[in-house]
């Protein structure tokens, strides 16, 4: 993740852009990006300076390359990196006694004359004789505390150069959230994962129905936040990475810039950005997979199917079943499976349904699970390992039975 001061947009009638490498006007830089990624594969054991002076010297004929953007190539290159640190002292304590035995002997010089007797070679040699280690070795670990010399000792990467990219584009997206006063999201098809990733982050926001499996999420932005803005920014800018991962959305954001006017961020599901994280899953689990492929794509008994149709919330309480069920009478009824279990996950997932008792909800238990709490609704269905269509469908037809 870059930060606020490697941000590199343009402006342009009230919009920001954030800058955005492209195959159209930047082919060059996959050669760059393959470059990069050699220099820090082959660095193990150089220090974070020599590093970041080798990327540098890769854009050394480049004529279009601010400055901010090397330095965010950097910054994404060492992100994935493992640098090695000195954690208990034992550089500043090599100091301390290599500048004592040295003191003596100032000031020294590259070579010895009548003003100045003390050659720079012949004492690095004298301190290295009376700490019985090579001077090599010394001047590795001499300023192994210091962030600019921490050696490299693994590079997990990325995995080419347009992946590398890739993270470039997002990330600059994400240092301009950093200024974001709101963020509004309208979500269709993974508006569940995009609810739970909003979760996780533990963004502020507010849920508002737009139509038959259409909602709006407002975010509070990091400059609405009073405390701890920082902290809030780098949630926010860890969830532009999920959604983007997902299908079907929309967003709008409000930026204030340092100067202190406003300006509008717009993305999309279309708009080219690739997430490093992977897509969200079709299923959360094998039951619900396989209840779904088995019902198909026809109604049963008037009963049509649908796969995470409907968000209940109230306040900042969310909940997503993972079916709706919807009749030619007009009648819905939810359905949310439980497979994987923990008795405090069922006591969370009672008090969930207490908090919508006004909606019709049939809950699908494993049989191992129903007498782990005594308090599961009337309404369950249960199951073995298999969910049967059998069963849901007298419980969605009770009058049938």
């Amino acid at each position: 993740m870059l930060t606020r001061q490697l941000a590199i947009a343009d402006y342009d009638a009230g919009r920001i852009l954030p800058d955005r490498l492209t195959r159209q006007l930047h082919r060059q830089y996959l050669d760059y990006a393959e470059r990069m990624l050699h220099v820090y594969r082959n660095g193990v054991g150089r220090t974070r300076r020599e590093l970041h002076r080798a990327v540098w010297t890769v854009f050394a004929e480049e004529e279009d390359c601010p400055a901010r953007r090397i330095d965010a190539f950097c910054k994404l290159l060492d992100d994935v990196s493992a640098y090695q640190r000195d954690r208990r002292g034992r550089a500043a304590a090599l100091r301390r006694e290599v500048f004592r035995l040295a003191a003596a002997k100032h000031p020294l010089v590259r070579r010895a004359d009548r003003l100045f007797e003390s050659e720079e070679a012949v004492v690095k040699r004298d301190i290295a004789s009376q700490l019985g280690r090579p001077w090599r070795e010394i001047d590795k670990e001499l300023f192994a505390d210091v962030i600019e010399f921490h050696r490299l000792a693994k590079f997990d990467g990325y995995a080419d150069g347009r992946a590398l990219l890739a993270r470039y584009n997002v990330a600059q997206v994400q240092a301009a959230l950093f200024g974001a006063v709101s963020m509004t999201v309208w979500a269709t098809d993974d508006f569940k994962t995009i609810l739970r990733y909003a979760k996780l982050a533990r963004l502020m926001h507010t849920i508002t129905r737009t139509g038959a499996g259409r909602y709006c999420i407002r975010f509070d932005g990091p400059a609405s936040v009073l405390r701890r803005t920082r902290r809030y920014g780098a949630a926010m800018a860890r969830f532009l990475p999920a959604l983007i991962a997902c299908r079907g959305w929309r967003m709008h954001a409000v930026i204030r810039t340092r100067r202190g006017f406003s300006v509008s961020l717009d993305l999309s599901h279309t708009d080219g950005l690739n997430s490093h994280l992977p897509p969200p899953d079709a299923f959360d689990s094998s039951v619900e997979e396989a209840f779904a492929k088995k019902w198909g794509a026809d109604k049963r008994n008037g009963w049509q199917l649908v796969r995470e149709g409907e968000i209940l919330h109230h306040r900042q309480k969310a909940f997503v079943p993972d079916f709706v069920f919807r009749h030619d009478d007009g009648r819905s009824v939810l359905m949310e499976i439980v497979g994987f279990w923990t008795p405090e996950y069922l006591q969370a997932k009672v008090q969930t349904l207490r908090t919508f008792a006004d909606k019709r909800i049939l809950l699908a238990v494993a049989d191992q699970a129903k007498d782990a709490v005594a308090e599961l609704p009337t309404d369950v269905v249960t199951y073995k390992t298999a969910l049967r269509i059998d069963d849901v469908l007298q419980r969605l037809n009770p009058a049938d039975d």
